[in-house]
């Protein structure tokens, strides 16, 4: 529900939270009882047939949006009531982690701040991920934790220490080459689906079987693995015309359901611990999500999830850290 349009304020303190991501503009605003009281985004425009935006035309649609929601943002709330702004600043919480679409959220929430007198902050879009899936659930009380953040641009499965609202991550398994959301978008596009493809193919899938077939896959050291081959496969079984569409897309979302069970599973054993958390635009998917909840369960994991809209880039989590800083002090 729109609180807005509800007309109902539920604190006097309102935290924003800013995301500049590889394909959205984000800007979120929560309060302090975890309210969601705006979520703005803007899917940045690919054109069809390309797999991707370069960096430069990235950031050039960001100037163009975050001013505009910006202006939305003003007009909807009573900014006297904002606490702290918030942004993303970097993909990653290591030293070495840049992309420039980050400096265009980061500039504007600062000058924001300045502007509004409010506090400011500064996050990593993985942390924001990871704190839009901690918002409402169980974990918020878990001081370790492991995560997989699963997206167009990362495949990365975490250890995660949230003690005392200072999150600290340590990257223990993913991808060694492509990220699963290029691997799923770069099989869309193989058949013509406009970038990013996951929701459109998800919705195809949904009428489809999957195929019994004997998919190689195999790990390095229990949770690495390479999904180069798995591209070459799917895009083969594509160019053999024997199979249907929908039932070549349900048995991707298997085949990557398949993998992801057995990295957690071997970190599970590895580390001891019960509770992870999914997130990032992949974990949206609901084969890959319904599987992955079921198995999990089946041995006495605690799945969480991200909720559907919350999975994909947006700037709630960022506000939420925010909040969670606020909170603390």
């Amino acid at each position: 529900m729109d609180l807005l349009e509800e007309g109902i304020i539920m604190s006097n303190r309102y935290f924003i939270g800013i995301d500049t991501s590889a394909y959205t503009t984000s800007l979120a605003i929560i309060d302090n009882e975890d309210n969601i009281v705006l979520d703005l985004r803007k899917v940045l425009e690919v054109k069809k047939g390309q797999k991707g935006l370069r960096q430069q035309e990235a950031v050039f649609q960001h100037i163009n949006n975050l001013p505009l929601l910006i202006e939305k943002m003003m007009m909807e709330i009573d900014i006297t009531k904002v606490d702290t702004i918030a942004c993303s600043n970097k993909p990653r919480s290591v030293e070495d982690s840049y992309m420039p679409v980050f400096v265009v959220g980061k500039g504007q929430a600062f000058i924001l701040s300045k502007i509004l007198g409010t506090k400011y902050s500064e996050y990593s879009h993985q942390e924001g991920h990871i704190g839009a899936g901690i918002m409402g659930s169980q974990l918020k009380d878990c001081d370790k934790f492991l995560s997989l953040h699963i997206s167009g641009g990362t495949t990365e499965l975490l250890l995660v220490s949230n003690k005392k609202n200072q999150m600290s991550i340590d990257i223990i398994g993913g991808t060694l080459d492509l990220s699963l959301g290029q691997l799923i978008d770069r099989i869309g596009v193989e058949l013509g689906l406009p970038f990013p493809c996951g929701m459109e193919m998800d919705k195809i899938s949904q009428r489809g079987n999957v195929l019994n077939l004997n998919i190689p896959i195999s790990l390095k050291d229990k949770t690495w693995f390479n999904i180069s081959g798995l591209e070459n496969y799917f895009k083969n079984l594509i160019k053999d015309s024997s199979y249907a569409i929908e039932d070549i897309f349900a048995t991707l979302f298997n085949t990557i359901s398949i993998l992801l069970y057995n990295i957690i599973i071997n970190s599970h054993i590895e580390y001891k611990l019960d509770d992870i958390l999914i997130t990032g635009g992949v974990s949206a998917n609901e084969h890959i999500r319904g599987s992955l909840y079921n198995k999990l369960s089946d041995n006495n994991i605690r799945p969480y999830f991200a909720k559907i809209p919350l999975s994909t880039d947006n700037g709630v989590g960022v506000a939420y850290l925010a909040k969670e800083k606020f909170s603390s002090r």
